[in-house]
């Protein structure tokens, strides 16, 4: 199983894939371009438990993108999350690596309810 984290910024992301032990497989800053973020994740759609997205100001383009790709996605509330408090200075791959990382323990724990949201996209449409 493979887990993705994207620091999303006006112009750029860091997108980050990981293992099931946070080791980083594969880590690229992409101009905001769905087709070029999506030709990075291609290679590992089929093991992605899901993408997690930042949801900063313009979320909505790439999370909307990533679903009519075939990605499973989930929206990331960084403000909400105490894991996550503190190092948002810390880098934007860090960042990344963090959403990730968050995501596995979700996925293995079975919570996150309060951490991310796949509809949210849907919600405010």
């Amino acid at each position: 199983m493979k887990y993705s984290g994207i620091d999303l910024h006006s112009n750029n992301s860091v997108v980050t894939v990981t293992d099931e032990e946070d080791r980083v497989i594969a880590e690229k800053r992409l101009p905001n371009d769905l087709a070029k973020i999506v030709g990075f994740l291609q290679p590992w759609r089929d093991e992605l438990a899901a993408v997690v997205v930042e949801s900063t100001y313009n979320w909505y383009w790439l999370v909307d993108g990533l679903q009519e790709a075939g990605f499973v996605v989930k929206l990331a509330n960084t403000g909400a999350i105490k894991e996550y408090d503190g190092l948002k200075h810390s880098g934007d791959e860090a960042d990344a690596r963090q959403l990730a990382h968050l995501l596995r323990l979700c996925k293995e724990k079975g919570t996150g309810v309060d951490f991310f949201s796949s509809e949210l996209s849907i919600l405010i449409k």
